[in-house]
Protein backbone atom coordinates (compact mmCIF):
# COMPACT_ATOMS: atom_id res chain seq x y z
CA UNK A 1 0.00 0.00 0.00
CA UNK A 2 2.35 2.41 0.82
CA UNK A 3 4.46 1.94 -2.37
CA UNK A 4 1.44 2.43 -4.43
CA UNK A 5 0.69 5.33 -2.04
CA UNK A 6 3.77 6.70 -3.16
CA UNK A 7 4.29 6.02 -6.78
CA UNK A 8 0.85 8.36 -6.26
CA UNK A 9 2.66 11.31 -4.92
CA UNK A 10 5.35 10.26 -7.32
CA UNK A 11 3.18 10.98 -10.27
CA UNK A 12 1.56 14.29 -8.62
CA UNK A 13 4.73 15.89 -8.29
CA UNK A 14 5.98 15.02 -11.65
CA UNK A 15 2.73 16.55 -13.19
CA UNK A 16 3.09 19.68 -10.96
CA UNK A 17 6.95 20.51 -11.91
CA UNK A 18 5.84 19.76 -15.78
CA UNK A 19 3.34 22.75 -15.43
CA UNK A 20 6.08 24.59 -13.36
CA UNK A 21 8.30 24.57 -16.33
CA UNK A 22 5.78 25.23 -18.62
CA UNK A 23 5.29 28.42 -16.64
CA UNK A 24 8.21 29.29 -14.58
CA UNK A 25 7.94 32.95 -13.88
CA UNK A 26 4.13 32.12 -12.38
CA UNK A 27 4.19 32.22 -8.82
CA UNK A 28 1.25 30.35 -7.75
CA UNK A 29 2.17 27.81 -10.24
CA UNK A 30 5.47 27.56 -8.52
CA UNK A 31 4.21 27.41 -5.05
CA UNK A 32 2.14 24.24 -5.60
CA UNK A 33 5.32 22.49 -7.14
CA UNK A 34 7.37 23.32 -4.50
CA UNK A 35 4.97 21.97 -1.81
CA UNK A 36 3.71 19.42 -3.40
CA UNK A 37 7.69 18.01 -3.58
CA UNK A 38 8.36 18.56 -0.10
CA UNK A 39 5.37 17.02 0.79
CA UNK A 40 6.92 14.26 -1.86
CA UNK A 41 10.01 14.53 -0.35
CA UNK A 42 8.62 13.97 3.64
CA UNK A 43 7.00 10.72 3.04
CA UNK A 44 10.32 8.74 2.05
CA UNK A 45 11.70 9.88 5.53
CA UNK A 46 8.74 8.89 7.59
CA UNK A 47 9.07 5.05 5.83
CA UNK A 48 11.12 2.85 8.04
CA UNK A 49 13.78 2.39 4.57
CA UNK A 50 14.27 5.88 4.18
CA UNK A 51 14.28 6.97 8.04
CA UNK A 52 17.19 4.27 8.55
CA UNK A 53 19.25 5.38 5.36
CA UNK A 54 19.21 9.31 6.93
CA UNK A 55 19.65 7.88 10.28
CA UNK A 56 22.55 6.11 9.44
CA UNK A 57 24.54 8.83 7.29
CA UNK A 58 23.26 11.57 9.85
CA UNK A 59 22.71 10.11 13.20
CA UNK A 60 19.60 9.26 15.28
CA UNK A 61 16.56 11.62 15.37
CA UNK A 62 17.43 13.08 12.19
CA UNK A 63 15.25 11.50 9.98
CA UNK A 64 12.06 12.93 11.89
CA UNK A 65 14.42 16.49 11.85
CA UNK A 66 14.11 15.97 7.97
CA UNK A 67 10.45 14.96 7.73
CA UNK A 68 9.54 18.47 9.59
CA UNK A 69 11.99 20.18 8.05
CA UNK A 70 10.31 19.16 4.90
CA UNK A 71 6.64 18.99 6.19
CA UNK A 72 7.43 23.26 7.22
CA UNK A 73 8.37 24.32 3.64
CA UNK A 74 5.21 22.43 2.06
CA UNK A 75 2.97 24.70 4.70
CA UNK A 76 5.15 27.67 3.64
CA UNK A 77 4.36 27.03 0.08
CA UNK A 78 1.00 25.94 0.40
CA UNK A 79 0.58 29.93 1.98
CA UNK A 80 2.84 31.63 -0.89
CA UNK A 81 0.63 30.01 -2.98
CA UNK A 82 -1.91 31.91 -1.43
CA UNK A 83 -0.02 35.25 -0.77
CA UNK A 84 0.73 35.45 -5.04
CA UNK A 85 -2.88 34.47 -5.89
CA UNK A 86 -4.04 37.60 -4.07
CA UNK A 87 -1.66 39.14 -6.67
CA UNK A 88 -1.14 42.31 -4.24
CA UNK A 89 1.87 44.78 -4.08
CA UNK A 90 2.59 43.42 -0.86
CA UNK A 91 2.82 39.76 -1.66
CA UNK A 92 6.49 39.34 -2.68
CA UNK A 93 7.10 41.47 0.47
CA UNK A 94 4.96 39.18 2.86
CA UNK A 95 6.21 36.11 1.44
CA UNK A 96 9.62 37.09 2.34
CA UNK A 97 8.75 38.02 5.82
CA UNK A 98 7.22 34.22 5.93
CA UNK A 99 10.16 33.12 4.93
CA UNK A 100 12.39 34.73 7.58
CA UNK A 101 9.65 33.16 10.00
CA UNK A 102 10.07 30.01 8.71
CA UNK A 103 13.78 30.09 8.75
CA UNK A 104 14.34 31.09 12.46
CA UNK A 105 11.53 28.27 13.09
CA UNK A 106 13.87 25.52 10.95
CA UNK A 107 17.40 26.96 12.97
CA UNK A 108 15.03 26.42 16.37
CA UNK A 109 14.12 22.97 15.26
CA UNK A 110 16.98 21.82 14.23
CA UNK A 111 19.40 22.97 17.17
CA UNK A 112 16.63 21.32 19.05
CA UNK A 113 17.42 18.05 17.51
CA UNK A 114 20.89 17.88 17.01
CA UNK A 115 21.33 18.62 20.96
CA UNK A 116 18.80 15.99 22.24
CA UNK A 117 20.68 13.15 24.43
CA UNK A 118 20.75 9.53 23.04
CA UNK A 119 18.29 7.93 20.43
CA UNK A 120 15.33 9.61 22.17
CA UNK A 121 13.93 12.03 18.96
CA UNK A 122 14.16 9.03 17.13
CA UNK A 123 11.49 7.04 19.40
CA UNK A 124 7.33 7.47 18.05
CA UNK A 125 5.68 10.66 19.22
CA UNK A 126 3.51 8.64 21.45
CA UNK A 127 6.49 7.27 23.22
CA UNK A 128 8.78 9.92 23.47
CA UNK A 129 10.28 11.95 26.34
CA UNK A 130 8.22 15.48 26.06
CA UNK A 131 10.05 16.66 29.47
CA UNK A 132 13.28 16.57 28.04
CA UNK A 133 13.52 20.53 26.83
CA UNK A 134 14.90 20.19 23.13
CA UNK A 135 12.30 17.30 22.38
CA UNK A 136 9.34 19.72 24.06
CA UNK A 137 10.82 22.85 22.25
CA UNK A 138 10.95 20.49 19.06
CA UNK A 139 7.27 19.63 18.83
CA UNK A 140 6.17 22.60 20.15
CA UNK A 141 8.09 24.82 17.55
CA UNK A 142 7.33 22.86 14.91
CA UNK A 143 3.78 22.22 15.54
CA UNK A 144 2.94 25.97 16.57
CA UNK A 145 4.57 27.12 13.03
CA UNK A 146 2.44 24.32 11.40
CA UNK A 147 -0.98 25.20 13.11
CA UNK A 148 -0.04 28.80 11.81
CA UNK A 149 0.66 28.22 8.34
CA UNK A 150 -2.28 25.75 8.03
CA UNK A 151 -4.43 28.34 9.38
CA UNK A 152 -3.33 30.91 7.41
CA UNK A 153 -3.77 28.61 4.42
CA UNK A 154 -7.06 28.17 5.18
CA UNK A 155 -8.13 31.03 6.14
CA UNK A 156 -6.98 32.00 2.22
CA UNK A 157 -9.02 29.07 0.78
CA UNK A 158 -12.38 30.54 2.62
CA UNK A 159 -12.07 33.99 1.50
CA UNK A 160 -11.41 32.38 -2.20
CA UNK A 161 -14.56 30.09 -1.36
CA UNK A 162 -16.95 33.06 -0.71
CA UNK A 163 -15.80 34.83 -3.88
CA UNK A 164 -15.74 32.09 -6.26
CA UNK A 165 -18.93 29.65 -7.88
CA UNK A 166 -19.63 25.93 -8.27
CA UNK A 167 -17.15 23.68 -8.78
CA UNK A 168 -14.42 26.00 -7.68
CA UNK A 169 -16.32 26.85 -4.58
CA UNK A 170 -16.68 23.62 -3.59
CA UNK A 171 -13.62 22.59 -4.02
CA UNK A 172 -12.35 25.44 -2.16
CA UNK A 173 -14.48 24.52 0.97
CA UNK A 174 -13.56 21.02 1.02
CA UNK A 175 -9.82 22.59 1.05
CA UNK A 176 -10.77 25.36 3.83
CA UNK A 177 -12.95 23.02 6.01
CA UNK A 178 -9.72 20.35 5.90
CA UNK A 179 -7.15 23.34 6.02
CA UNK A 180 -9.25 24.08 9.45
CA UNK A 181 -9.14 20.33 11.06
CA UNK A 182 -5.36 20.21 10.53
CA UNK A 183 -5.26 23.12 12.37
CA UNK A 184 -7.43 22.53 15.56
CA UNK A 185 -5.27 18.94 15.39
CA UNK A 186 -1.84 20.46 15.40
CA UNK A 187 -3.65 22.77 18.70
CA UNK A 188 -4.70 19.64 19.96
CA UNK A 189 -1.12 18.69 20.17
CA UNK A 190 0.32 21.28 21.38
CA UNK A 191 -1.61 20.98 24.17
CA UNK A 192 -0.66 17.29 24.39
CA UNK A 193 3.08 18.17 24.46
CA UNK A 194 2.39 20.74 27.48
CA UNK A 195 0.96 18.29 29.32
CA UNK A 196 3.66 15.70 28.52
CA UNK A 197 6.40 18.26 29.43
CA UNK A 198 4.77 19.09 32.91
CA UNK A 199 4.34 14.85 33.76
CA UNK A 200 0.88 14.49 32.93
CA UNK A 201 -0.31 11.49 30.22
CA UNK A 202 -2.99 11.39 27.37
CA UNK A 203 -4.53 8.23 26.74
CA UNK A 204 -4.34 6.42 23.64
CA UNK A 205 -7.56 6.74 22.78
CA UNK A 206 -7.43 10.64 22.47
CA UNK A 207 -3.96 10.43 20.46
CA UNK A 208 -5.97 8.20 18.31
CA UNK A 209 -8.33 10.30 17.87
CA UNK A 210 -6.38 13.10 16.99
CA UNK A 211 -4.34 11.14 14.40
CA UNK A 212 -7.85 9.77 12.72
CA UNK A 213 -8.74 13.63 12.43
CA UNK A 214 -5.80 14.55 11.18
CA UNK A 215 -5.89 11.35 8.54
CA UNK A 216 -9.83 12.42 7.77
CA UNK A 217 -8.32 16.23 7.31
CA UNK A 218 -5.68 14.81 5.20
CA UNK A 219 -7.71 12.67 2.58
CA UNK A 220 -10.24 15.98 2.45
CA UNK A 221 -7.36 18.54 1.53
CA UNK A 222 -6.61 16.04 -1.26
CA UNK A 223 -9.86 15.69 -2.57
CA UNK A 224 -10.66 19.48 -2.30
CA UNK A 225 -7.60 20.58 -4.11
CA UNK A 226 -8.18 17.57 -6.88
CA UNK A 227 -12.68 18.53 -7.10
CA UNK A 228 -12.35 21.31 -9.75
CA UNK A 229 -9.75 19.38 -11.57
CA UNK A 230 -11.31 16.21 -11.66
CA UNK A 231 -14.90 17.93 -12.20
CA UNK A 232 -12.99 19.48 -15.54
CA UNK A 233 -11.72 16.94 -16.62
CA UNK A 234 -14.49 14.67 -16.18
CA UNK A 235 -16.44 17.25 -18.13
CA UNK A 236 -13.88 17.36 -20.83
CA UNK A 237 -13.73 13.84 -21.12
CA UNK A 238 -17.64 13.33 -21.59
CA UNK A 239 -17.41 16.32 -24.54
CA UNK A 240 -14.97 14.30 -25.94
CA UNK A 241 -16.59 10.69 -25.92
CA UNK A 242 -19.70 12.77 -27.50
CA UNK A 243 -17.87 14.41 -30.32
CA UNK A 244 -16.23 10.80 -31.47
CA UNK A 245 -19.29 9.34 -31.57
CA UNK A 246 -20.69 12.26 -33.25
CA UNK A 247 -18.21 11.79 -35.54
CA UNK A 248 -18.85 8.60 -36.53
CA UNK A 249 -22.38 9.21 -36.74
CA UNK A 250 -22.15 11.84 -39.71
CA UNK A 251 -20.18 9.40 -41.35
CA UNK A 252 -22.58 8.22 -43.84
CA UNK A 253 -23.65 12.03 -44.29
CA UNK A 254 -19.98 12.51 -45.20
CA UNK A 255 -19.10 9.83 -47.38
CA UNK A 256 -22.43 10.85 -49.90
CA UNK A 257 -21.01 14.20 -50.07
CA UNK A 258 -17.24 13.57 -49.96
CA UNK A 259 -17.71 11.09 -52.95
CA UNK A 260 -19.42 13.68 -55.25
CA UNK A 261 -17.85 16.58 -54.00
CA UNK A 262 -14.15 15.65 -53.26
CA UNK A 263 -13.01 19.37 -53.21
CA UNK A 264 -14.98 19.88 -50.42
CA UNK A 265 -12.87 17.61 -47.90
CA UNK A 266 -10.88 19.48 -45.73
CA UNK A 267 -6.56 19.44 -45.57
CA UNK A 268 -6.10 18.04 -41.80
CA UNK A 269 -3.91 19.91 -40.08
CA UNK A 270 -2.03 16.79 -38.26
CA UNK A 271 -2.31 13.08 -39.90
CA UNK A 272 -0.79 12.07 -36.79
CA UNK A 273 -2.06 8.59 -35.09
CA UNK A 274 -2.20 10.15 -31.79
CA UNK A 275 -4.38 13.04 -33.20
CA UNK A 276 -7.13 10.57 -33.73
CA UNK A 277 -6.86 9.93 -29.95
CA UNK A 278 -5.88 13.60 -28.36
CA UNK A 279 -8.61 15.88 -27.01
CA UNK A 280 -7.64 18.81 -29.62
CA UNK A 281 -7.37 16.14 -32.55
CA UNK A 282 -10.93 14.84 -31.94
CA UNK A 283 -12.28 18.30 -31.66
CA UNK A 284 -10.49 19.24 -34.88
CA UNK A 285 -12.22 16.88 -36.90
CA UNK A 286 -15.27 16.84 -35.42
CA UNK A 287 -15.67 20.80 -36.54
CA UNK A 288 -14.02 20.08 -39.82
CA UNK A 289 -16.89 17.00 -40.36
CA UNK A 290 -19.40 19.56 -39.43
CA UNK A 291 -18.25 22.44 -42.20
CA UNK A 292 -17.38 19.65 -44.76
CA UNK A 293 -20.83 18.50 -44.31
CA UNK A 294 -22.83 21.67 -44.46
CA UNK A 295 -20.86 22.65 -47.65
CA UNK A 296 -21.62 19.42 -49.37
CA UNK A 297 -25.22 20.13 -48.79
CA UNK A 298 -25.16 23.65 -49.74
CA UNK A 299 -23.68 22.31 -53.07
CA UNK A 300 -26.23 19.45 -53.46
CA UNK A 301 -29.20 21.40 -52.59
CA UNK A 302 -30.32 22.40 -56.56
CA UNK A 303 -30.66 19.04 -57.17
CA UNK A 304 -33.08 17.76 -54.37
CA UNK A 305 -36.11 19.82 -55.15
CA UNK A 306 -37.69 19.61 -58.54
CA UNK A 307 -40.09 22.73 -60.19
CA UNK A 308 -42.85 20.54 -59.19
CA UNK A 309 -42.37 20.21 -55.39
CA UNK A 310 -44.53 22.22 -53.56
CA UNK A 311 -43.09 21.90 -50.10
CA UNK A 312 -39.85 23.44 -49.44
CA UNK A 313 -36.56 21.63 -47.90
CA UNK A 314 -37.12 22.97 -44.94
CA UNK A 315 -40.48 20.90 -44.77
CA UNK A 316 -38.49 17.25 -45.55
CA UNK A 317 -38.31 14.72 -43.02
CA UNK A 318 -34.68 13.36 -42.55
CA UNK A 319 -35.16 10.12 -44.20
CA UNK A 320 -37.19 11.85 -47.35
CA UNK A 321 -34.30 14.19 -47.32
CA UNK A 322 -31.91 10.99 -46.95
CA UNK A 323 -34.03 9.50 -50.14
CA UNK A 324 -33.51 12.36 -52.24
CA UNK A 325 -29.67 12.82 -51.54
CA UNK A 326 -29.22 9.15 -52.82
CA UNK A 327 -30.90 10.41 -55.75
CA UNK A 328 -28.77 13.40 -56.22
CA UNK A 329 -25.52 11.79 -55.93
CA UNK A 330 -26.74 9.41 -58.58
CA UNK A 331 -27.52 12.60 -60.79
CA UNK A 332 -24.26 14.16 -60.03
CA UNK A 333 -22.47 10.96 -60.97
CA UNK A 334 -24.40 11.12 -64.41
CA UNK A 335 -23.04 14.63 -64.83
CA UNK A 336 -26.70 15.70 -64.73
CA UNK A 337 -26.94 19.84 -64.84
CA UNK A 338 -28.47 21.36 -61.43
CA UNK A 339 -31.61 22.23 -62.31
CA UNK A 340 -32.20 25.06 -59.39
CA UNK A 341 -29.53 27.38 -57.64
CA UNK A 342 -28.80 26.12 -54.08
CA UNK A 343 -31.29 26.35 -51.39
CA UNK A 344 -31.21 25.71 -47.98
CA UNK A 345 -31.88 22.23 -46.45
CA UNK A 346 -31.64 20.83 -42.51
CA UNK A 347 -31.34 24.23 -40.84
CA UNK A 348 -32.41 24.19 -37.33
CA UNK A 349 -34.14 27.35 -35.67
CA UNK A 350 -32.17 29.91 -34.18
CA UNK A 351 -28.35 29.62 -33.46
CA UNK A 352 -28.05 26.84 -31.53
CA UNK A 353 -24.94 24.63 -32.95
CA UNK A 354 -25.93 21.56 -31.19
CA UNK A 355 -29.11 21.21 -32.61
CA UNK A 356 -27.63 22.48 -36.04
CA UNK A 357 -25.61 18.72 -35.74
CA UNK A 358 -28.45 17.19 -34.73
CA UNK A 359 -30.04 17.98 -37.75
CA UNK A 360 -26.86 16.69 -39.67
CA UNK A 361 -26.94 13.34 -37.56
CA UNK A 362 -30.72 12.84 -38.37
CA UNK A 363 -30.09 13.19 -41.87
CA UNK A 364 -27.25 10.88 -41.34
CA UNK A 365 -28.99 7.96 -39.77
CA UNK A 366 -31.53 8.53 -42.43
CA UNK A 367 -28.76 8.02 -45.22
CA UNK A 368 -27.25 4.66 -42.84
CA UNK A 369 -30.35 2.79 -42.68
CA UNK A 370 -31.60 3.22 -46.27
CA UNK A 371 -28.64 2.49 -47.49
Amino acid sequence: MGTYLLMVIAAVVVWRLYLWSRAPHDAPTRSVALALLSVGLSYPAAMPGGAHGIETLAGHGMARLVQNLLLLLAVYFLMCFYLYSADGPTARRRARREAAVMALVSAAITVAAVTVPGQELGKPYVTVDMTLPQVFLFYTVAGLYLMYAIAAAGWWSARYARMSRRPYATGLWMTAISLGAMAVACAIRAVFVAVRWSGGAVPRPVNTSVSLLLTASSLLFAAGISYSVARARITATRLWLRRRRDHRRLAPLWHLLIEVYPQNELRPASLGFWDRWRARGVHRRYHRRIVECRDGLVDISPYLVGKEDRMTLLDLEPAQLAQRLHAAADMIKNHVPAPRQAVALAVPEGDDRDEDVRQLIAVSEALRLTA
